[in-house]
């Protein structure tokens, strides 16, 4: 029950910190941090295929923060269309 708690609010501050490092390019607070919980996912994923593995918060963090950026920079062209 507690990692799953730690899972959202990691994503939820990979969301956060995502919108921040792509100012213009993210699609407002609430989007944002719902786009950080679902690429923190995306980036366990995508690192984990690579062959990384994150221990510890802050490389968590990292790895949410990549899959968030990876995730707006999807959405952002699929929203161009």
């Amino acid at each position: 029950m507690y990692s799953f708690i730690w899972f959202l609010l990691i994503g939820l501050a990979a969301g956060w910190l995502a919108g921040r490092i792509l100012r213009g390019r993210g699609f407002g607070l609430i989007a944002n941090l719902v786009i950080g919980v679902v690429g923190s996912f995306l980036g366990g994923i995508v690192f984990g295929l690579l062959g990384f593995r994150s221990y510890g918060l802050v490389a968590e963090l990292l790895v949410a923060v990549a899959g968030s950026i990876l995730l707006i920079f999807i959405a952002g062209l699929i929203k161009k269309r």
